[in-house]
């Protein structure tokens, strides 16, 4: 019987919006593509005849124009204050179109199988238009986290689809409702809610729910509890919406048969 199927992380340089310590990197020098090489020779290499993989994050919510308290003292990538000018934009088209190049071509040298799923944005934090159209010859499908409400999801989403032409995943999401105890629970109601407005947005290939399996005080949401007890209401809520997607998912291919 078959397993389930993964998703591994090619992580070529850590300029994500949680990073405090390292300084950001030089795309353009050449020991920069000496590390992609090795990244992709260690890690996708080893994965390439993987059955049961499909494909390859790079990181968590890079930093191109936005920073986070911790990483102020660093600023972004790129200056934001660039793209007011035709020259800054194409600065910047330059310098991700260079980064995603590399990277693209690093993983093709040792795995010509498995989807490149490119970095996973922050869409609650600016993303340049430059960066998406610089990445889109370079992944598969082009990847946000998305912690908002679901009419903005739905509508972020679609307008980044329209953008690049490309499948769009929605690869961390999540609603929370607060316990008894301080921990948080995954709320089925926005999952389901989640789940139903991705429904009409063609381009989009997935969603991924943000927790942990096991809830703690690092943590701070899952699916069991701090002694591995089950979170029933989340987990029959999230189960109920997945069957309702399965449903969807089959009267679509069934009207779809019937059409051809």
């Amino acid at each position: 019987m078959a397993g389930p199927a993964l998703l591994s992380s090619a992580s070529f340089f850590d300029f994500h919006q949680w990073e405090v310590e390292t300084r950001h990197p030089d795309f353009f020098r050449k020991d920069f593509e000496d590390w992609c090489d090795y990244v992709a020779r260690s890690q996708c290499g080893r994965l390439a005849e993987d059955r049961k993989l499909i494909g390859y994050f790079y990181i968590d919510c890079p930093t191109w124009v936005h920073v986070r308290p911790g990483n102020e003292w660093k600023g972004p990538l790129f200056d934001p204050e660039k793209l007011k000018t035709d020259a800054g934009r194409r600065e910047l088209s330059e310098l991700a179109a260079r980064y995603y190049r590399v990277t693209h071509d690093a993983i093709r040298r040792y795995d010509q199988h498995h989807l490149i799923l490119g970095d996973r944005y922050e869409a609650m934090a600016p993303v340049p238009e430059e960066v998406l159209l610089a990445a889109r010859p370079f992944v598969d499908v082009l990847s946000f986290q998305h912690f908002g409400p679901v009419p903005k999801i739905r509508a972020d989403l679609a307008r980044f689809a329209e953008l690049t032409r490309k499948p769009v995943l929605l690869a961390d999401s999540a609603g929370s409702l607060k316990l008894p105890d301080g921990t948080l629970r995954n709320d089925p109601a926005k999952y389901r809610d989640t789940l139903a407005a991705l429904r009409e947005i063609s381009a989009c290939v997935g969603f991924h729910l943000c927790g942990a399996y096991l809830r703690n005080h690092v943590r701070n949401r899952g699916l069991r509890g701090p002694d591995e007890t089950a979170d029933r209401d989340a987990i029959a809520g999230i189960t109920a919406a997945n069957h309702d997607m399965a449903t969807w998912v089959k009267e679509r291919l069934a009207e779809g048969s019937q059409s051809m």
